[in-house]
């Protein structure tokens, strides 16, 4: 256990919030109906019962939630809480950590009144990357399998997906990835070439299970049952050209037909989303051209460094 919740709090606008029985964290939101809820890195602020208790040796009357603070803890030791890690809080949510402090541009009227304010230098501040309903007297804990990075591989299959085919390329990709970076392999799936079936399949592995990297495979061609590109396209915040460029470069170098790959690559959110083709010894060479950026893309588009996710291991 890393810490124990005293007191939830929210408001609809900036400033000062008001303690409540419950909140709820949204997946790349924040907190439902609080003002600083929106797709950036500061959704919920976090602050510890321990600090607010210091300023009411100044302030005795001084309530929760007066410095806009979502979260009130007890008990975090210094560095529990450190930059980029991934914690779960209360029984379904988990958030990353995305700051340490912060400016404050404005003074606030506590400021004003004893001439300190204790957010700027102990605030912590996080983004949801997994939905739950947060209370008092719940408790903040470690949870391995959110401090990796995550990952998933999707093959995309009309015969391996009624089962009368083997699949091969799915095992080929979790291994390659598994021994590239410090990460978790959450799911390994098998779907048909069907285009909502695999957009579907790539948005619940994304929002539902938190993945940062899903490895399509299959479904890049030119048959008119090839539909992994369009399905991705549709749940893609923004491409990652480079990568599939990349990738189809590398195979002009092996075989003509490298340059008939549809593939594309892009992002949801923070995770990153990959078409690879379907045969194991394509997945394979399409892997190495991937795996020498892997590590750092990860790192950039999660915001978890490298030294921790192998720490966390």
């Amino acid at each position: 256990m890393i810490g124990t919740i005293v007191a939830v709090c929210t408001a609809d606008r900036k400033g000062p919030k008001h303690a409540v029985d419950t909140i709820v964290l949204r997946q790349g939101q924040g907190i439902d109906g609080d003002a600083h809820a929106g797709t950036w890195h500061r959704q919920v602020s976090l602050l510890a019962l321990e600090r607010i208790e210091e300023m009411r040796r100044k302030i005795p009357d001084l309530p929760i939630g007066a410095f806009g603070e979502n979260v009130v803890t007890r008990g975090v030791v210094d560095g529990a809480l450190s930059l980029g890690r991934r914690v779960r809080i209360g029984a379904d949510a988990v958030i990353q950590i995305t700051q340490l402090g912060k400016e404050c541009h404005e003074r606030c009227r506590i400021y004003q009144q004893v001439g300190d304010c204790i957010m700027p230098g102990h605030g912590v501040f996080a983004r949801v990357v997994r939905t739950g309903a947060v209370r008092a007297g719940d408790i903040i804990t470690e949870d391995p399998a959110w401090e990796r990075y995550r990952f998933a591989v999707v093959t995309v299959s009309d015969r391996s997906a009624a089962g009368t085919r083997e699949d091969r390329s799915g095992p080929v990709a979790a291994r390659i990835i598994a021994a590239a970076v410090p990460s978790v392999e959450v799911a390994r799936e098998v779907v048909p070439d069907d285009r909502a079936k695999i957009a579907a399949c790539l948005v619940r592995l994304c929002d539902e299970e938190g993945c940062d990297l899903v490895v399509t495979s299959g479904g890049t061609g030119l048959s008119p049952r090839d539909v992994t590109p369009e399905a991705t396209a549709v749940v893609i915040d923004r491409e990652i050209p480079g990568i599939a460029d990349a990738i189809r470069a590398a195979g002009l170098a092996r075989t003509p037909h490298a340059m008939l790959s549809r593939a594309i690559c892009g992002q949801r959110g923070r995770a990153i989303i990959v078409n690879l083709s379907g045969s194991p010894r394509a997945v394979e060479e399409q892997l190495e051209v991937l795996v020498p950026v892997l590590p750092h893309a990860l790192e950039v588009a999660t915001g978890i460094p490298l030294d921790c996710a192998a720490r966390r291991g």
